[in-house]
C-alpha cells in the first residue's frame, strides 16, 4: 500500500450509521489468508455488500452511487472484536483516508494510525448531526486539517479539535510508518551511538 502524506483532506463522506461494527464485519475471516496489504478493499464489508447468492446488495451504502468519498462516517464503537490488522488494510485499500466515529476500539485505533488511516473521534451529537447531513445531501463535504487537528463540517461550519498522539501525527504528516521513521532518524541514531561508545 503506497504511503501518502496526510495534511488537509476535503472530501464527501460515506455514512454507515451502525453501532458496534466489528472487525469480522469489516473483513470476514475467510479473506485473511493473503499476506500482502493490497487487494483487501474488494472484500471490505463483503457480507453486507453481497447477498448469500452472490448478488450485489443494492441496499448497502457502498453499492449506492450517491455516496462516495475518502471519509467513512461510522457509528459508535467502530472496530471492536478481534485485533486483526487486515480490517484497517481493507478500509485503506478501498480508498478511505479517515474514519469518523464517537468511539473506536483501542486496538483498531492503533492499527489505523500504524497504517496511515486517520481515526477521528467526535461527540455523539455531532456524529448524529453529520450523518443526517450526509444522508440528506451526499455532496456535503468535511474538511480535516491534521496539522491543526480540526474537523469541520463544511455546510454548517461546525468544527471541533480532535486528539492524536504527537508521534503518530508526525508520521501521518510525513507519510511514514514506524520503520520509515526510524530510518529517517538514522544519522541521529548513528551519531548518538558513536558518541556513546567513545
Amino acid at each position: 500500500m503506497p504511503k501518502v502524506k496526510f495534511d488537509i483532506l476535503e472530501s464527501t463522506c460515506v455514512p454507515l450509521p451502525l453501532q458496534n461494527i466489528d472487525t469480522d464485519q469489516i473483513i470476514p475471516a475467510r479473506f485473511l489468508s493473503a499476506t500482502s496489504r493490497e487487494g483487501f478493499g474488494e472484500n471490505l464489508f463483503r457480507d453486507w455488500r453481497y447477498k448469500k447468492t452472490g448478488e450485489i446488495n443494492k441496499e448497502f451504502v457502498l453499492n449506492n452511487p450517491k455516496y462516495n468519498g475518502k471519509v467513512l462516517v461510522a457509528g459508535k464503537n467502530f472496530g471492536c472484536g478481534s485485533s486483526r490488522e487486515h480490517a484497517v488494510w481493507a478500509i485503506a485499500d478501498y480508498g478511505f483516508r479517515a474514519v469518523v466515529s464517537s468511539f473506536f476500539a483501542d486496538i483498531f485505533m492503533n492499527n489505523a494510525l500504524n497504517n496511515g488511516l486517520l481515526p477521528i473521534v467526535i461527540s455523539e451529537d455531532l456524529l448524529t448531526n453529520l450523518q443526517n447531513i450526509i444522508l440528506k445531501d451526499p455532496s456535503a463535504k468535511v474538511k480535516i486539517d491534521l496539522d491543526k487537528q480540526t474537523f469541520t463540517i463544511i455546510p454548517t461550519g461546525d468544527y471541533v479539535r480532535f486528539s492524536i498522539n504527537s508521534y503518530k501525527k508526525e508520521c501521518l504528516l510525513k507519510g511514514l510508518d514506524d520503520i520509515d521513521f526510524l530510518l529517517s532518524m538514522k544519522e541521529l541514531i548513528t551519531a548518538y551511538e558513536t558518541k556513546k561508545t567513545r
